[in-house]
């Protein structure tokens, strides 16, 4: 409860702020690298409080992530040996981030979207990513799509439900999550059927 209140207090704080801009992109850098909690309790009652730069918030929110992507590229990438072990205990397990690994010189694009999309710590994929030397171009287009349509997903449900998107997106959260998830995943046995 006391962190509920501690995330409205600072989304009222955010609403009014110069530099709201600028705290919403941090907040994505941080949540897609160190800060595992959803995005979603700010971005949308910010989003319903400021639609008239909704879809600046989502531009935001996505660049943030974007650039947080880039770090936990690189420090799967050069610092693996160092930070490798620390990051898959705090948000997996050894033989979790060796399963990721394996799909990630498989199918890497295919996977990183599908974790761009699914709730489960984007931080495996970045790290893996960067310790696999996977294309970084493409990594980060995968990681733009999937995050895209995350954020702009979110606008475009404040866009139309206004205040009730926050509730129709508590609601309908996990349906929404699974069944892009679900597409993405039909999208790349498409693809793999269609190479293969």
């Amino acid at each position: 409860m006391a962190v509920s209140k501690a995330v409205k207090h600072r989304t009222k704080k955010l609403v009014e702020s110069e530099h709201m801009l600028k705290g919403i992109t941090l907040a994505s850098f941080l949540e897609s690298t160190i800060v595992p909690i959803p995005l979603e309790a700010v971005l949308v009652p910010l989003m319903q409080a400021r639609r008239d730069k909704l879809w600046l918030i989502a531009l935001m929110a996505t660049v943030g992530c974007v650039i947080g992507a880039v770090f936990g590229y690189a420090l799967g990438y050069y610092l693996f040996d160092l930070v490798g072990d620390w990051v898959i205990e705090a948000f997996s397990s050894p033989e979790q981030f060796e399963q990721v690994k394996q799909k990630m010189s498989a199918e890497g694009f295919w996977f990183v979207m599908t974790l761009g999309i699914a709730p489960i710590p984007f931080q495996i994929a970045m790290l893996a990513a960067g310790a696999t030397q996977y294309s970084m171009v493409m990594f980060l287009i995968a990681t733009l799509i999937a995050r895209s349509l995350r954020y702009f997903g979110l606008a475009i449900v404040v866009y139309y439900a206004g205040n009730k998107a926050e509730q129709l997106i508590k609601r309908y959260k996990m349906k929404a999550i699974l069944a892009m998830t679900v597409v993405v995943l039909l999208l790349w046995w498409a693809s793999s059927a269609l190479s293969g």
